[in-house]
């Protein structure tokens, strides 16, 4: 490899870094490189919480046996695995198939890492266009998304109920402040979300930040503004606790949990807990300033295909991304991972099999990739900027506007 392609892997590593943790569940697993076996095809993916015999791993063994070949797969915690994989591609050593957090995409394919959908075949014709988009760099594709999820608001039905509010009021900032005040004065806790100054603390603020109007390439836009300011005065005004600062989503979650806030900002992926809290719940897709759907920042993993000195390779390993991806195989994966499908036809079964899955369905058809609009490797050095605003301006350190336009010069 040459010295360019060198330096690409090293500044890649650095921006892989500062990009993960937002979504995913978190364990170990043992690397593996591909044996002198050129039967044996390796899958490294970043869910290790599924152990051997579980229904994932299962369909792997099943693709594997469709495309006559053997499968080694590894698991591994979501920060590891770009980093694992920028590593192994230094050293020719590449997976086969790599199931990546869909910010990572554009990082990896900048580095030369990963094959286009032109090279190794993969159709994605069926795929939502919101969502292929994050796997999308300088004109070309690579890869598909194995499922979305996104952010939406839960909400308490019986803290609501005694405050007197009626959710289908709630269509816009101002509807849903007034049922913030309504829910402190019936002495109940407002919202909680995540602000901590993390990956996790920028893919929560994004929907209210583009539910502003606001774009990434400008942070201290007035609408950038007029997001950041409706964050600090439910502080201010004791709708949110001062905890976001340091919740992640996790912990939010468990605020939540307590049964005494009447919303709660979280992904597809509490849907589990959300039936296990022990009280009736709603979901809100996240509103817009203005009214309508904001955009949330998609959650979620693509297949991809990396590089491999031996092209040969390729015929098979898009066989077993499309095994992967099928209508069949989607449904059961994004029921396995609650995750909504990336296509409109699984989406209605899922829908169909679970009404409870409307309102992410129609959060997921919003949604938008944190590095769509081409800002590529670029966006993890805003990202970093917009989070450190956001703790700024809530701790009270500085107004909504400097702490913007700090951020925005920084990035410059």
């Amino acid at each position: 490899m040459h010295s360019s392609s060198r330096r690409l892997l090293a500044a890649a590593l650095s921006t892989v870094v500062a990009l993960v943790g937002t979504a995913c569940s978190s364990g170990s697993g043992s690397t593996g490189t591909k044996g002198a076996d050129s039967g044996t095809y390796t899958v490294w993916d970043p869910y290790p919480q599924f152990a051997k015999g579980s229904a994932w791993t299962n369909l792997l063994d099943t693709c594997g046996t469709q495309a006559g070949v053997k499968i080694k797969r590894t698991g591994f915690d979501t920060s590891d695995l770009a980093n694992k994989t920028l590593l192994a591609a230094q050293q020719g050593n590449s997976p086969d198939v790599l199931i990546v957090d869909n910010p990572v995409v554009s990082t990896l394919a900048e580095a030369g890492v990963l094959t286009t959908t032109d090279d190794n075949k993969l159709d994605t014709s069926k795929v939502d266009p919101n969502l292929l988009a994050a796997g999308q760099s300088g004109g070309k594709t690579y890869g598909t998304p194995i499922g979305a999820n996104t952010l939406a608001l839960y909400y308490n039905k019986k803290v609501l109920k005694e405050a007197g509010v009626d959710i289908s009021s709630v269509k816009d900032w101002t509807s849903l402040t007034a049922a913030l005040e309504k829910v402190k004065q019936a002495g109940k806790k407002g919202i909680t979300f995540s602000a901590i100054g993390t990956e996790e603390g920028s893919f929560q603020f994004l929907p209210w930040f583009w539910g502003s109007g606001a774009k990434l390439t400008q942070l201290d836009s007035p609408e950038g503004v007029s997001a950041l300011s409706l964050w600090t005065d439910w502080l201010k005004k004791g709708y949110a606790p001062n905890s976001v600062i340091n919740n992640t989503q996790t912990t939010s979650w468990q605020e939540f949990a307590s049964g005494d806030y009447a919303f709660a900002e979280n992904g597809t992926w509490q849907l589990a807990n959300a039936e296990k809290a022990g009280f009736d719940y709603g979901v809100l897709p996240i509103p817009a300033a203005s009214g309508g759907t904001a955009s949330a920042p998609t959650g979620g993993e693509f297949v991809t295909v990396p590089v491999q000195k031996d092209t040969g390779r390729y015929a098979t390993s898009e066989k077993l991304a499309s095994c992967l991806t099928s209508t069949q195989n989607l449904y059961d994966t994004d029921t396995t991972l609650s995750y909504v499908a990336p296509t409109g036809d699984v989406q209605a079964k899922q829908v169909a099999a679970n009404a409870k899955l409307k309102p992410w369905v129609d959060a997921v058809k919003s949604a938008k990739g944190r590095t769509s609009d081409d800002l590529g490797t670029t966006y993890p050095k805003i990202s970093e900027q917009l989070w450190k605003a956001v703790q700024t301006a809530l701790s009270g350190s500085k107004s909504p506007k400097d702490a913007l336009a700090a951020a925005q010069s920084a990035v410059k």
